[in-house]
């Protein structure tokens, strides 16, 4: 038996009759760009997240991106995040001409520890960025109050968290805005590229509405200087289909994630995910901690289990950044985890015996190479 990673074809197979239907209706009516399609998709997104408004937009990356320049963050700025996410979280920041600083995350949840945050904060700082990393919603409460009492703002990086709660609250709906990726791999995935961010703030939806659309109030009419960031029509349609089957995915990741737990319970040399009190993680990643983890993920490879790595090098010690000054050992947790995370297979269609073949062939290779 052969156990991926990720098996977007399955995912796909099983929804092929509504995708199909759906991207045909999409070709009758040639609303290929932005259009009915998409704006059907917005409502039914922020009504999933509980906000008032999601913007559609062409992938995550602008989704975080748009929402910081709505709220005039530019040269001379800084925006406080983590360093254990994927790059594009600092990309944002950057590419608004600010500046990103970094707190370190938490051992247990692997997300922003509100204890750092306000030793970090300068008179230049305008901005949090808490990253829900692999499906579970940072403390936001925390981070909140410090935002509120510093007069600053906070902007939800929710790529990886779609239905994530805290306290009963989902992703997205916390903070100012929330941005979320709809990546192929992604919970909610669309067949290419695709974004949102959602808000209650009429003002940022105002914005990045005529942002993603080269800055125009209406055709022609340019507002301010803008952005091609618009979300295709075909996308639109696919995310409205699979977001009515999100809810049953999020449920089987969450039953595969107690299986490993359960069957992993054992395995004294890895550090198991942990879901804190009062959220509900969703689960895109499952990824476990494990010393000698390179020589784990390639045992595993030849005995027919492919793993992945979320992130080997934290975003402070990337070449991109070696301008910030920053060295090894500036953020001990982040760099720790980066050596130590293995994600294992987790997809919605996966089957016991996969769990069960991956729990095995995990514990042979720790075995094996004396980890």
């Amino acid at each position: 038996m052969h156990v991926p990673f990720l098996n977007l074809k399955a995912a796909h197979d099983a929804l092929r009759g509504e995708i199909s239907a759906a991207i045909q209706e999409v070709i009758d009516s040639s609303a290929f760009a932005g259009g009915p399609f998409v704006a059907r998709f917005e409502q039914e997104f922020a009504a999933y997240c509980g906000a008032k408004h999601a913007i559609g937009l062409g992938h995550g990356t602008e989704a975080l991106w748009a929402v910081l320049l709505a709220k005039g963050i530019g040269p001379g700025d800084e925006v406080i995040t983590v360093p254990s996410t994927f790059m594009a979280t600092a990309e944002a920041i950057s590419f608004c001409g600010a500046k990103p600083v970094f707190v370190d995350i938490d051992e247990e949840t692997y997300t922003m520890d509100p204890a750092l945050v306000e030793r970090a904060i300068t008179p230049k700082t305008k901005a949090i960025i808490p990253v829900h990393l692999f499906g579970q919603m940072a403390d936001m409460d925390p981070i909140l109050e410090i935002a509120k009492r510093c007069g600053l703002f906070v902007l939800e990086d929710a790529c990886q968290a779609h239905g994530a709660e805290y306290k009963g609250r989902r992703a997205g709906s916390v903070g100012l805005a929330g941005a979320f990726s709809f990546y192929p791999g992604k919970n909610l995935g669309a067949m290419g590229e695709a974004g949102a961010t959602v808000t209650n703030d009429a003002g940022v939806k105002e914005y990045i509405e005529m942002f993603r659309d080269h800055g125009q109030r209406k055709k022609y009419y340019h507002g301010l200087v803008g952005w091609n960031a618009r979300m295709d029509g075909i996308q639109g349609a696919v995310l409205s289909i699979k977001l009515k089957h999100l809810e049953k995915a999020t449920e089987a990741r969450r039953a595969h994630a107690a299986l490993y737990n359960s069957l992993l319970a054992g395995e004294e040399k890895l550090r198991l995910p942990c879901e804190a009190k009062d959220r509900r993680h969703v689960y895109h990643l499952y990824a476990v901690r494990a010393p000698r983890r390179d020589a784990i993920i390639e045992a595993l490879a030849k005995r027919g289990v492919h793993c992945g790595i979320h992130y080997p090098i934290p975003v402070h010690l990337q070449e991109a950044y070696r301008g910030l000054g920053l060295s090894k050992g500036s953020f001990p947790v982040a760099e720790r985890c980066a050596d130590e995370f293995i994600s294992l297979p987790m997809f919605p269609e996966l089957s016991r015996d996969q769990i069960e073949m991956v729990v095995r062939e995990l514990g042979n290779a720790l075995r094996t190479v004396g980890a």
